[in-house]
């Protein structure tokens, strides 16, 4: 039956898809693929490796930014070794800030945003430009 994840669709606010592909295409390092002729401009879409499963970004309504949501994707990690690079990134992009720049992030190192169980410090959280809550495992 289901063998697996298509896409997840993120929101962003209005005018911000320059920003999203700023974030998941240099920071997380996903890479940028073509929408539908009629869409561009209007989404964005990245591929993350060559799973065949996608990120897609579409503006949403002002609502979705009102306040802070649990509601997240877990992007699963190759290793140990990559968790630790791409939180580094991320960690590196919140504090040089910019329009872009993560509005939080754990910082290397120190504690998870997240509860502390048995699988830290195997994930971290951060939230992206847009206020998305993400999470990072192995």
């Amino acid at each position: 039956m289901i063998a697996g994840i298509a896409h997840v669709n993120l929101t962003v606010p209005e005018n911000t898809l320059h920003l999203a592909s700023e974030f998941y295409g240099e920071t997380l390092g996903l890479t940028p693929r073509a929408v539908p002729s009629q869409q561009r401009g209007r989404l964005a879409w990245f591929d993350i490796g060559s799973s065949g499963q996608q990120v897609h970004v579409a503006p949403g309504p002002s609502s979705d930014f009102e306040k802070s949501s649990g509601r997240h994707p877990c992007f699963k990690l190759e290793s140990v070794q990559a968790l630790l690079e791409v939180r580094q990134r991320i960690w590196e992009h919140y504090e040089r800030g910019g329009d872009a720049a993560p509005k939080a992030a754990d910082k290397p190192g120190g504690k998870n945003s997240g509860e502390q169980g048995v699988e830290y410090p195997e994930r971290f959280f951060a939230r992206d430009f847009a206020g998305n809550r993400l999470e990072f495992t192995i």
